[in-house]
């Protein structure tokens, strides 16, 4: 597939009808897939009698493409079912905001998407939680030497307003922050984050089983006590004592890639965004952590990888806002 980059992106789709014939070669490459019934090319694209634009149900303009399946006779079009479904922001936009949210390491704050594309604050900040709702990982247990380590999120408590709600004059300085707890595959870089309300043994544990396959993975942890029940359950159990001052042994190269993503998650957190509600961290985890287990891939192959995760994903804006 020819390279993309945001240049090329643009001359090749100066129009909707063109945006749409774009996103059917990224999601589509072969053929087209219905969402429906999930039959494969059985389909026939309907022609606007002008060639590009049709008239809607409700009076307006549209260059969107629909096909129409020979199986459950079903009309449908490359966002039907996906993270684009239902949107009223045009799909060259989204397909620019989606190449850019797979493209840059540090992320991309809301605001900025509102004042390049000249979308409203609260649109710009629904389209990037849809896109990172697709980034999240989708793939089996993990297995293999897996890294495990737990840092916390939140701006210190010596930086807040004396009239702060989260202040407390008691407990340590991590109290009010929120946990998140990241194992790592050394050999993909693949990686599972997830906010815990308690770092403790059970929710690590649990936590730990859904992600990697106990009988065939190495745990490699520093020496928190909270690792100690599951390192037992698997292969084996290599420990870094960091109070010591040790950072590598002859069995483990420690917990260093985890730090790796901790320090760069932080440091984007700092930088993009300035603040993240706990309520809606876990999609930010997602976004670093899916650009974290691609490093490996073109900008390209990142954003057709993504393309494949898009379908069957679906936010509403008030259940997001309301927690409804």
């Amino acid at each position: 597939m020819e390279k993309i980059t945001f240049s090329n992106m643009a001359q090749l789709i100066a129009t909707e009808s063109e945006a749409y014939e774009y996103t059917e070669s990224l999601r589509w490459p072969d053929k087209p897939v219905c969402p429906h019934c999930g039959v494969i090319g059985d389909h026939y694209y309907l022609k606007p009698s002008n060639g590009v634009s049709r008239a809607t149900t409700r009076g307006s303009v549209s260059e969107r493409r629909v096909w129409k399946c020979k199986d459950c006779r079903k009309q449908f079009s490359v966002t039907t079912g996906t993270i684009f479904h239902g949107s009223k922001v045009s799909l060259r936009i989204w397909l620019f905001v989606f190449f850019e949210m797979c493209a840059n390491k540090n992320g991309l704050a809301a605001r900025e998407i509102s004042r390049k594309y000249g979308v409203a604050p609260k649109t710009a900040w629904f389209m990037t939680q849809r896109i990172r709702e697709a980034m999240k990982s989708r793939g089996g247990s993990m297995s293999g030497n897996i890294v495990a380590d737990e840092t916390y999120i939140g701006g210190k408590p010596e930086n807040w307003h004396a009239n702060d709600p989260r202040r407390s004059e008691f407990g340590n300085t991590t109290a009010r922050k929120t946990a998140v707890v990241a194992p790592i595959s050394s050999e993909t870089d693949e990686i599972r984050t997830k906010p815990v309300t308690t770092v403790s043994g059970p929710n690590i544990r649990r936590f730990i089983t859904e992600n990697i396959a106990f009988n065939t993975s190495t745990l490699h942890t520093d020496s928190a006590g909270v690792y100690r029940t599951v390192g037992k359950e698997m292969t084996a159990h290599h420990v870094v004592n960091h109070h010591l001052g040790q950072y590598v042994t002859e069995f483990s190269d420690g917990t260093n890639k985890a730090e790796n993503f901790f320090s760069q998650l932080k440091r984007s957190i700092s930088g993009t965004h300035h603040n993240i509600s706990p309520e809606h961290l876990n999609r930010y985890l997602a976004e670093f952590s899916f650009r974290h287990g691609t490093h490996f891939l073109s900008d390209t192959e990142r954003m057709v990888k993504l393309m494949g995760q898009v379908a069957g994903i679906r936010l509403s804006y008030r259940p997001l806002t309301t927690g409804a």
